[in-house]
């Protein structure tokens, strides 16, 4: 499970003295005690799973990717530094990610089995294409890329 992986790397990172491999460890699984949280209101006693850890884990990476433009606007290049070192650490637990030339070849698939014509389609093709590929595509490229084709 994807959660045992994460906290036993964060207890090698420990025995290693890598400041910054911890201290990124333990933000992914204070965001993950947040969400198991959130998931026991609804209901869920058992945490969130790994395809809602995969979510989280892209959201981080995102985040990070966008301070670290802001970063260079900034001229603040030793935190965009430090924000690439944890997109680094975060991407170790995630799937590798699917090429343009799979992505694209998945939504024209997905397209095709959804059967979608117009942009009002676009929510069963991305519901398709996420049930398929969690954690392994961008999901807002893939939007854009859809409207590209539907529109």
């Amino acid at each position: 499970m994807l959660r045992d992986d994460i906290k036993g790397a964060l207890t090698k990172a420990m025995k290693d003295k890598d400041t910054r491999c911890v201290s990124t460890l333990r933000l992914i699984l204070a965001a993950l005690k947040d969400r198991d949280i959130a998931a026991r209101a609804k209901g869920n006693s058992e945490g969130i799973g790994d395809a809602d850890i995969l979510g989280l884990l892209q959201s981080m990476v995102k985040q990070r990717r966008d301070s670290i433009v802001m970063y260079q606007k900034g001229n603040r290049m030793e935190l965009a530094q430090q924000e690439a070192e944890e997109i680094s650490i975060i991407e170790k637990f995630m799937p590798a990610q699917l090429s343009p030339e799979e992505t694209a070849a998945a939504i024209d698939a997905a397209i095709s089995e959804v059967g979608a014509e117009s942009i009002k389609d676009m929510g069963k093709v991305m519901g398709l294409l996420k049930a398929n590929h969690a954690g392994r595509m961008d999901f807002g490229k893939a939007g854009g890329a859809i409207k590209d084709r539907l529109g």
